[in-house]
Protein backbone atom coordinates (compact mmCIF):
# COMPACT_ATOMS: atom_id res chain seq x y z
CA UNK A 1 0.00 0.00 0.00
CA UNK A 2 2.91 2.63 1.03
CA UNK A 3 4.32 1.34 -2.30
CA UNK A 4 1.22 2.09 -4.26
CA UNK A 5 0.76 5.58 -2.37
CA UNK A 6 4.61 6.42 -3.26
CA UNK A 7 3.95 5.71 -7.01
CA UNK A 8 1.00 7.63 -6.97
CA UNK A 9 2.58 10.80 -5.82
CA UNK A 10 5.31 10.90 -7.98
CA UNK A 11 2.87 10.68 -10.77
CA UNK A 12 0.90 13.24 -9.36
CA UNK A 13 4.28 15.51 -9.01
CA UNK A 14 5.27 14.89 -12.62
CA UNK A 15 1.62 15.80 -14.32
CA UNK A 16 1.71 19.11 -12.04
CA UNK A 17 5.74 19.79 -13.29
CA UNK A 18 3.97 19.27 -16.60
CA UNK A 19 0.87 21.46 -16.22
CA UNK A 20 3.53 24.13 -14.64
CA UNK A 21 5.93 24.12 -17.42
CA UNK A 22 3.20 23.97 -20.50
CA UNK A 23 1.66 26.92 -18.69
CA UNK A 24 4.71 28.95 -18.87
CA UNK A 25 6.65 28.19 -21.80
CA UNK A 26 4.77 28.58 -24.48
CA UNK A 27 5.68 27.14 -27.66
CA UNK A 28 8.84 26.72 -26.15
CA UNK A 29 9.80 30.12 -26.45
CA UNK A 30 10.04 31.28 -22.92
CA UNK A 31 10.99 30.40 -19.47
CA UNK A 32 10.59 31.38 -16.20
CA UNK A 33 13.07 33.33 -13.94
CA UNK A 34 10.74 34.44 -11.23
CA UNK A 35 14.83 33.49 -9.21
CA UNK A 36 16.43 36.09 -11.31
CA UNK A 37 14.04 38.59 -11.71
CA UNK A 38 15.88 41.48 -10.03
CA UNK A 39 18.47 41.13 -12.65
CA UNK A 40 16.30 42.61 -15.10
CA UNK A 41 13.85 45.05 -12.79
CA UNK A 42 17.03 46.04 -10.76
CA UNK A 43 15.60 48.13 -7.46
CA UNK A 44 11.74 47.62 -8.73
CA UNK A 45 10.40 44.86 -6.91
CA UNK A 46 7.13 45.08 -7.21
CA UNK A 47 7.20 44.22 -10.91
CA UNK A 48 8.16 40.80 -10.17
CA UNK A 49 5.95 37.96 -9.93
CA UNK A 50 6.21 34.51 -10.24
CA UNK A 51 4.44 34.00 -13.35
CA UNK A 52 7.00 36.36 -15.24
CA UNK A 53 7.67 34.92 -18.78
CA UNK A 54 10.82 36.29 -20.73
CA UNK A 55 11.19 36.15 -24.26
CA UNK A 56 14.67 36.28 -26.06
CA UNK A 57 14.25 37.61 -29.38
CA UNK A 58 17.34 35.17 -30.19
CA UNK A 59 14.91 32.55 -30.28
CA UNK A 60 12.96 33.89 -32.34
CA UNK A 61 15.50 33.70 -35.50
CA UNK A 62 16.84 37.31 -35.07
CA UNK A 63 21.15 37.26 -36.66
CA UNK A 64 22.40 40.28 -34.55
CA UNK A 65 24.94 40.97 -37.22
CA UNK A 66 24.30 44.43 -37.34
CA UNK A 67 23.37 43.39 -41.36
CA UNK A 68 20.74 41.40 -41.63
CA UNK A 69 17.27 42.84 -40.63
CA UNK A 70 15.72 42.14 -37.74
CA UNK A 71 12.55 43.60 -37.23
CA UNK A 72 9.94 40.98 -37.95
CA UNK A 73 11.83 38.92 -35.15
CA UNK A 74 11.55 42.03 -32.84
CA UNK A 75 7.91 42.22 -34.26
CA UNK A 76 7.01 38.58 -33.61
CA UNK A 77 8.82 38.35 -30.14
CA UNK A 78 6.55 41.61 -29.05
CA UNK A 79 3.52 39.85 -30.28
CA UNK A 80 4.17 36.56 -27.67
CA UNK A 81 5.03 38.92 -24.62
CA UNK A 82 1.96 41.11 -25.24
CA UNK A 83 -0.68 37.92 -25.28
CA UNK A 84 1.43 36.83 -21.35
CA UNK A 85 0.27 38.53 -18.64
CA UNK A 86 4.26 38.91 -17.51
CA UNK A 87 5.72 38.80 -20.77
CA UNK A 88 9.63 40.03 -21.00
CA UNK A 89 10.86 41.19 -24.59
CA UNK A 90 14.81 40.22 -23.73
CA UNK A 91 17.09 41.61 -26.07
CA UNK A 92 20.20 40.36 -24.72
CA UNK A 93 23.75 42.19 -23.81
CA UNK A 94 26.85 41.74 -26.49
CA UNK A 95 24.09 41.43 -29.51
CA UNK A 96 23.53 44.71 -32.00
CA UNK A 97 20.01 44.25 -34.04
CA UNK A 98 19.45 45.98 -36.99
CA UNK A 99 15.62 46.90 -36.67
CA UNK A 100 14.07 49.14 -39.72
CA UNK A 101 10.78 51.23 -38.72
CA UNK A 102 8.68 49.12 -36.95
CA UNK A 103 5.23 48.99 -35.09
CA UNK A 104 5.14 47.47 -31.39
CA UNK A 105 0.92 47.86 -30.71
CA UNK A 106 -1.03 46.62 -27.82
CA UNK A 107 -3.43 46.45 -25.65
CA UNK A 108 -1.70 43.52 -24.40
CA UNK A 109 -2.83 41.12 -21.95
CA UNK A 110 -0.59 42.45 -18.83
CA UNK A 111 2.64 43.72 -18.67
CA UNK A 112 5.19 43.75 -20.67
CA UNK A 113 8.78 44.49 -19.98
CA UNK A 114 11.03 45.40 -23.04
CA UNK A 115 14.47 44.33 -21.38
CA UNK A 116 17.17 46.03 -23.58
CA UNK A 117 20.83 45.28 -22.39
CA UNK A 118 22.24 44.98 -26.35
CA UNK A 119 22.05 47.80 -28.68
CA UNK A 120 19.06 48.69 -31.19
CA UNK A 121 20.06 50.06 -34.25
CA UNK A 122 18.67 52.14 -36.99
CA UNK A 123 19.33 52.16 -40.61
CA UNK A 124 22.51 54.18 -41.16
CA UNK A 125 21.55 54.85 -44.89
CA UNK A 126 18.70 57.15 -45.24
CA UNK A 127 18.03 55.37 -48.72
CA UNK A 128 16.88 52.18 -46.92
CA UNK A 129 13.92 53.96 -44.90
CA UNK A 130 10.73 54.13 -47.39
CA UNK A 131 9.33 57.17 -47.70
CA UNK A 132 5.53 55.87 -45.84
CA UNK A 133 8.42 55.40 -42.16
CA UNK A 134 9.52 58.08 -42.44
CA UNK A 135 7.69 59.58 -39.02
CA UNK A 136 9.24 57.56 -36.29
CA UNK A 137 11.65 54.70 -36.33
CA UNK A 138 10.34 52.35 -33.53
CA UNK A 139 6.82 53.06 -32.50
CA UNK A 140 4.63 52.16 -29.53
CA UNK A 141 0.86 52.14 -30.24
CA UNK A 142 -2.26 51.51 -27.59
CA UNK A 143 0.19 50.05 -25.42
CA UNK A 144 -0.62 50.23 -21.76
CA UNK A 145 1.47 49.39 -18.77
CA UNK A 146 4.79 49.14 -20.57
CA UNK A 147 8.24 49.04 -18.86
CA UNK A 148 11.11 49.28 -21.47
CA UNK A 149 14.51 49.40 -19.13
CA UNK A 150 18.28 47.52 -19.31
CA UNK A 151 21.76 48.70 -19.75
CA UNK A 152 21.86 48.65 -23.55
CA UNK A 153 21.15 51.25 -26.34
CA UNK A 154 18.73 52.67 -28.59
CA UNK A 155 21.02 53.80 -31.64
CA UNK A 156 19.53 55.89 -33.87
CA UNK A 157 22.81 56.35 -36.22
CA UNK A 158 21.50 59.73 -37.59
CA UNK A 159 24.55 60.93 -38.51
CA UNK A 160 23.01 60.99 -42.55
CA UNK A 161 19.85 62.92 -41.57
CA UNK A 162 21.59 65.97 -39.91
CA UNK A 163 23.68 67.28 -43.30
CA UNK A 164 21.92 70.29 -45.46
CA UNK A 165 21.88 68.82 -48.21
CA UNK A 166 18.79 67.49 -49.30
CA UNK A 167 17.43 64.23 -50.12
CA UNK A 168 14.62 62.79 -52.81
CA UNK A 169 14.27 60.32 -49.36
CA UNK A 170 14.22 62.77 -46.80
CA UNK A 171 11.12 65.66 -47.76
CA UNK A 172 11.19 67.64 -44.91
CA UNK A 173 10.73 64.54 -42.82
CA UNK A 174 12.66 62.56 -40.30
CA UNK A 175 11.83 60.13 -37.93
CA UNK A 176 11.93 60.17 -34.10
CA UNK A 177 13.47 56.96 -32.49
CA UNK A 178 10.70 56.29 -29.99
CA UNK A 179 7.69 56.75 -30.06
CA UNK A 180 4.68 56.64 -27.83
CA UNK A 181 0.78 56.84 -29.27
CA UNK A 182 -1.88 56.78 -27.24
CA UNK A 183 -0.63 55.06 -24.37
CA UNK A 184 -0.85 54.76 -20.97
CA UNK A 185 1.15 54.10 -17.71
CA UNK A 186 5.00 53.54 -19.56
CA UNK A 187 7.78 53.56 -18.02
CA UNK A 188 11.05 53.82 -19.41
CA UNK A 189 14.42 54.03 -17.64
CA UNK A 190 18.16 53.06 -17.25
CA UNK A 191 18.73 52.47 -20.61
CA UNK A 192 20.65 55.09 -23.57
CA UNK A 193 18.64 56.62 -26.87
CA UNK A 194 21.31 58.56 -29.21
CA UNK A 195 22.29 59.83 -32.31
CA UNK A 196 18.62 59.96 -33.27
CA UNK A 197 17.48 61.50 -37.09
CA UNK A 198 15.22 63.64 -34.87
CA UNK A 199 13.63 63.80 -31.78
CA UNK A 200 14.79 60.46 -29.39
CA UNK A 201 12.09 60.09 -27.16
CA UNK A 202 8.43 61.82 -27.65
CA UNK A 203 5.06 60.48 -26.05
CA UNK A 204 2.34 61.78 -28.40
CA UNK A 205 -1.83 61.66 -26.61
CA UNK A 206 -0.53 59.67 -23.64
CA UNK A 207 -1.12 59.93 -20.46
CA UNK A 208 0.79 58.48 -16.80
CA UNK A 209 4.48 58.15 -18.30
CA UNK A 210 7.21 58.16 -16.21
CA UNK A 211 11.24 58.67 -17.45
CA UNK A 212 13.95 57.51 -14.94
CA UNK A 213 17.73 57.75 -15.48
CA UNK A 214 17.76 57.46 -18.69
CA UNK A 215 20.98 59.06 -21.25
CA UNK A 216 19.72 60.72 -24.44
CA UNK A 217 23.05 61.84 -26.48
CA UNK A 218 23.78 63.61 -29.52
CA UNK A 219 26.13 66.10 -30.91
CA UNK A 220 25.71 69.85 -30.60
CA UNK A 221 25.31 70.36 -33.94
CA UNK A 222 22.74 68.02 -35.02
CA UNK A 223 19.45 69.90 -35.87
CA UNK A 224 16.05 69.41 -34.16
CA UNK A 225 17.17 66.28 -31.83
CA UNK A 226 15.29 66.94 -29.09
CA UNK A 227 16.03 64.34 -25.74
CA UNK A 228 12.37 64.16 -24.49
CA UNK A 229 9.48 65.73 -26.44
CA UNK A 230 5.74 65.74 -24.77
CA UNK A 231 2.63 66.39 -26.86
CA UNK A 232 -0.81 65.84 -25.78
CA UNK A 233 0.32 63.94 -22.79
CA UNK A 234 -0.67 64.20 -19.02
CA UNK A 235 0.48 63.00 -15.56
CA UNK A 236 4.49 62.72 -16.47
CA UNK A 237 7.50 62.72 -14.29
CA UNK A 238 11.13 63.18 -16.11
CA UNK A 239 13.67 62.86 -13.15
CA UNK A 240 17.56 61.77 -12.59
CA UNK A 241 18.35 62.03 -16.50
CA UNK A 242 21.57 63.05 -18.44
CA UNK A 243 20.06 64.81 -21.82
CA UNK A 244 22.80 66.71 -24.01
CA UNK A 245 21.75 67.04 -27.85
CA UNK A 246 21.13 69.59 -30.73
CA UNK A 247 18.32 70.71 -29.44
CA UNK A 248 15.71 71.65 -26.24
CA UNK A 249 16.55 69.06 -23.42
CA UNK A 250 12.98 68.87 -22.99
CA UNK A 251 10.53 69.93 -25.30
CA UNK A 252 6.55 70.31 -23.90
CA UNK A 253 4.19 71.02 -26.38
CA UNK A 254 0.24 71.42 -26.42
CA UNK A 255 -1.96 69.67 -24.58
CA UNK A 256 0.59 68.85 -22.08
CA UNK A 257 -0.49 69.17 -17.98
CA UNK A 258 0.92 67.90 -14.53
CA UNK A 259 4.42 67.28 -15.99
CA UNK A 260 6.89 67.32 -13.32
CA UNK A 261 10.52 67.39 -13.87
CA UNK A 262 13.32 67.22 -11.51
CA UNK A 263 17.22 66.10 -11.64
CA UNK A 264 17.79 66.53 -14.96
CA UNK A 265 21.66 67.43 -16.05
CA UNK A 266 20.52 69.41 -19.67
CA UNK A 267 23.49 70.32 -22.29
CA UNK A 268 24.31 70.94 -24.64
CA UNK A 269 21.54 71.76 -26.37
CA UNK A 270 18.48 74.50 -26.06
CA UNK A 271 17.61 73.90 -22.60
CA UNK A 272 14.17 72.97 -21.09
CA UNK A 273 11.20 74.56 -23.19
CA UNK A 274 7.63 75.08 -23.81
CA UNK A 275 6.62 75.68 -26.92
CA UNK A 276 7.07 76.79 -29.73
CA UNK A 277 3.01 77.18 -29.57
CA UNK A 278 0.63 78.78 -31.44
CA UNK A 279 2.13 77.78 -34.87
CA UNK A 280 -0.38 78.58 -37.98
CA UNK A 281 -3.26 80.33 -35.70
CA UNK A 282 -3.20 76.91 -34.04
CA UNK A 283 -4.87 76.43 -30.28
CA UNK A 284 -2.40 75.51 -27.54
CA UNK A 285 -2.96 74.97 -24.44
CA UNK A 286 -0.82 74.24 -21.71
CA UNK A 287 -0.70 74.17 -17.76
CA UNK A 288 0.36 72.84 -14.57
CA UNK A 289 4.34 72.69 -15.39
CA UNK A 290 6.87 72.01 -12.84
CA UNK A 291 10.78 72.31 -13.26
CA UNK A 292 12.84 71.75 -10.44
CA UNK A 293 16.38 70.84 -8.79
CA UNK A 294 18.18 70.81 -12.35
CA UNK A 295 21.68 72.03 -13.84
CA UNK A 296 21.51 73.50 -17.41
CA UNK A 297 24.92 74.04 -18.51
CA UNK A 298 26.30 75.74 -22.00
CA UNK A 299 23.51 75.92 -24.00
CA UNK A 300 21.66 78.64 -25.42
CA UNK A 301 18.73 78.90 -23.10
CA UNK A 302 17.80 78.09 -20.09
CA UNK A 303 14.18 77.83 -18.83
CA UNK A 304 12.05 79.52 -21.82
CA UNK A 305 8.77 79.40 -22.72
CA UNK A 306 8.00 80.23 -26.46
CA UNK A 307 5.14 81.25 -28.79
CA UNK A 308 4.14 82.35 -32.44
CA UNK A 309 2.42 85.80 -33.13
CA UNK A 310 -1.37 84.44 -34.02
CA UNK A 311 -2.14 81.73 -32.10
CA UNK A 312 -4.93 81.14 -29.45
CA UNK A 313 -4.49 79.63 -26.07
CA UNK A 314 -3.45 79.58 -22.96
CA UNK A 315 -0.44 78.79 -21.14
CA UNK A 316 -0.24 78.54 -16.85
CA UNK A 317 0.90 77.49 -13.68
CA UNK A 318 3.95 77.20 -14.78
CA UNK A 319 7.01 76.78 -12.18
CA UNK A 320 10.69 77.04 -12.89
CA UNK A 321 12.96 76.14 -9.04
CA UNK A 322 16.14 75.94 -8.63
CA UNK A 323 17.96 75.61 -11.77
CA UNK A 324 21.46 75.84 -11.62
CA UNK A 325 22.60 77.41 -15.06
CA UNK A 326 26.43 77.54 -16.18
CA UNK A 327 27.23 79.35 -19.32
CA UNK A 328 23.93 79.66 -20.93
CA UNK A 329 23.40 82.34 -22.98
CA UNK A 330 19.79 83.22 -22.13
CA UNK A 331 19.04 81.80 -18.99
CA UNK A 332 15.29 82.85 -18.38
CA UNK A 333 13.54 83.49 -21.19
CA UNK A 334 9.49 84.02 -22.59
CA UNK A 335 9.19 84.92 -26.08
CA UNK A 336 6.11 85.64 -27.55
CA UNK A 337 7.41 86.30 -31.02
CA UNK A 338 9.14 82.98 -31.49
CA UNK A 339 10.04 82.26 -35.78
CA UNK A 340 12.43 79.64 -36.76
CA UNK A 341 13.17 81.29 -39.43
CA UNK A 342 14.74 83.95 -40.87
CA UNK A 343 11.27 86.19 -41.59
CA UNK A 344 8.07 85.68 -40.07
CA UNK A 345 5.05 87.73 -40.47
CA UNK A 346 3.45 90.08 -37.78
CA UNK A 347 0.58 89.18 -36.38
CA UNK A 348 -2.30 90.02 -33.95
CA UNK A 349 -2.67 88.21 -30.84
CA UNK A 350 -0.90 86.09 -29.27
CA UNK A 351 -1.54 82.88 -26.65
CA UNK A 352 -2.02 84.28 -22.71
CA UNK A 353 0.46 83.74 -20.49
CA UNK A 354 -0.28 84.00 -16.72
CA UNK A 355 1.19 82.87 -13.65
CA UNK A 356 4.84 81.66 -14.50
CA UNK A 357 7.42 81.36 -11.75
CA UNK A 358 11.13 82.10 -11.81
CA UNK A 359 12.86 81.23 -8.62
CA UNK A 360 16.46 80.50 -7.04
CA UNK A 361 18.15 80.29 -10.56
CA UNK A 362 21.75 80.98 -10.14
CA UNK A 363 24.72 80.64 -12.30
CA UNK A 364 26.05 82.45 -15.22
CA UNK A 365 25.02 83.44 -18.46
CA UNK A 366 27.16 84.62 -21.61
CA UNK A 367 24.72 86.56 -23.48
CA UNK A 368 21.68 88.01 -21.39
CA UNK A 369 19.77 87.37 -17.83
CA UNK A 370 16.40 87.88 -18.80
CA UNK A 371 14.71 88.14 -21.89
CA UNK A 372 10.64 88.25 -21.69
CA UNK A 373 9.42 89.68 -25.06
CA UNK A 374 5.57 89.64 -24.34
CA UNK A 375 3.11 90.54 -26.80
CA UNK A 376 1.47 94.21 -26.35
CA UNK A 377 -2.48 93.00 -27.50
CA UNK A 378 -2.00 89.68 -24.72
CA UNK A 379 1.12 90.93 -21.94
CA UNK A 380 2.54 88.07 -19.70
CA UNK A 381 0.82 88.47 -16.12
CA UNK A 382 1.29 86.74 -12.95
CA UNK A 383 5.14 86.82 -13.55
CA UNK A 384 7.27 86.20 -10.56
CA UNK A 385 10.95 86.79 -10.14
CA UNK A 386 12.34 85.66 -6.93
CA UNK A 387 16.04 84.89 -5.81
CA UNK A 388 17.24 85.33 -9.27
CA UNK A 389 21.02 85.38 -8.98
CA UNK A 390 22.72 85.70 -12.59
CA UNK A 391 26.47 86.82 -13.43
CA UNK A 392 28.15 86.85 -16.90
CA UNK A 393 30.20 83.94 -17.40
CA UNK A 394 34.04 84.47 -17.22
CA UNK A 395 36.88 83.37 -19.78
CA UNK A 396 37.96 85.07 -22.99
CA UNK A 397 34.80 85.35 -24.46
CA UNK A 398 32.39 85.52 -21.26
CA UNK A 399 30.66 88.69 -20.71
CA UNK A 400 32.13 90.19 -24.21
CA UNK A 401 29.10 90.56 -25.81
CA UNK A 402 26.78 90.51 -22.65
CA UNK A 403 23.13 91.99 -22.98
CA UNK A 404 21.02 94.21 -20.67
CA UNK A 405 17.96 92.42 -19.53
CA UNK A 406 14.86 92.70 -21.60
CA UNK A 407 11.40 93.19 -19.83
CA UNK A 408 8.58 94.50 -22.60
CA UNK A 409 5.06 94.05 -21.71
CA UNK A 410 5.47 91.90 -18.28
CA UNK A 411 3.34 92.26 -15.09
CA UNK A 412 4.51 90.52 -11.69
CA UNK A 413 6.65 91.18 -8.90
CA UNK A 414 10.41 90.88 -8.57
CA UNK A 415 11.57 89.64 -4.81
CA UNK A 416 14.05 88.03 -3.00
CA UNK A 417 17.91 88.37 -3.61
CA UNK A 418 18.18 89.90 -7.10
CA UNK A 419 21.79 90.04 -9.58
CA UNK A 420 21.80 91.66 -11.76
CA UNK A 421 19.67 94.62 -9.10
CA UNK A 422 18.09 95.58 -12.05
CA UNK A 423 15.94 93.07 -12.03
CA UNK A 424 13.90 94.42 -9.69
CA UNK A 425 12.79 97.17 -12.38
CA UNK A 426 12.15 94.43 -14.75
CA UNK A 427 8.39 93.61 -14.40
CA UNK A 428 5.61 96.41 -14.29
CA UNK A 429 3.16 96.56 -11.45
CA UNK A 430 -0.56 95.31 -11.83
CA UNK A 431 -2.24 92.81 -14.11
CA UNK A 432 -2.20 94.45 -17.57
CA UNK A 433 -5.39 95.85 -17.29
CA UNK A 434 -9.16 94.66 -17.79
CA UNK A 435 -8.54 93.83 -21.50
CA UNK A 436 -6.13 91.05 -20.85
CA UNK A 437 -8.11 89.57 -18.25
CA UNK A 438 -11.38 89.40 -20.83
CA UNK A 439 -8.79 87.39 -23.28
CA UNK A 440 -7.15 85.45 -20.29
CA UNK A 441 -11.40 84.41 -19.51
CA UNK A 442 -12.07 83.52 -23.16
CA UNK A 443 -8.69 81.58 -23.32
CA UNK A 444 -9.59 79.60 -20.10
CA UNK A 445 -12.95 78.69 -21.77
CA UNK A 446 -11.15 77.67 -24.71
CA UNK A 447 -8.53 75.68 -22.96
Amino acid sequence: HKKEMKHLSVIICHLVMFLCVSTIIPFGDGRKFHNNCQKYHKNYKDSCTSTTTIFNILSFGAKANRVSDDSKKLVATWKMACKTPEGVLQVPSSHKFLIKPVTLQGPCVGHVTLQIDGALLAPSKIGSWSKSNLFQWINFKWVHNLTIQGSGTIDGQGSNWWAPVKSKHVLDIKPTALRFYASEDIIVRDITIKNSPQVHLKFDNSRGVKVDNVTILAPENSPNTDGIHLQNTRDVELMHSDIGTGDDCISIQTGCSNVHIHHINCGPGHGISLGGLGKDKSIACVSDILVENSNIQNTLYGARIKTWQGGIGLVKNVTFSNIQVENVHFPIVINQYYCDRSLCQNQTGSIAIKGVIFTKIIGTYSTQPIHLACSSDVPCTDIDLSDIQLKPSRGPLGGSQVQQLLCSNSYGTSTGSLIPSSIKYCLNKGGGGGSVHQVSRSYDEVC
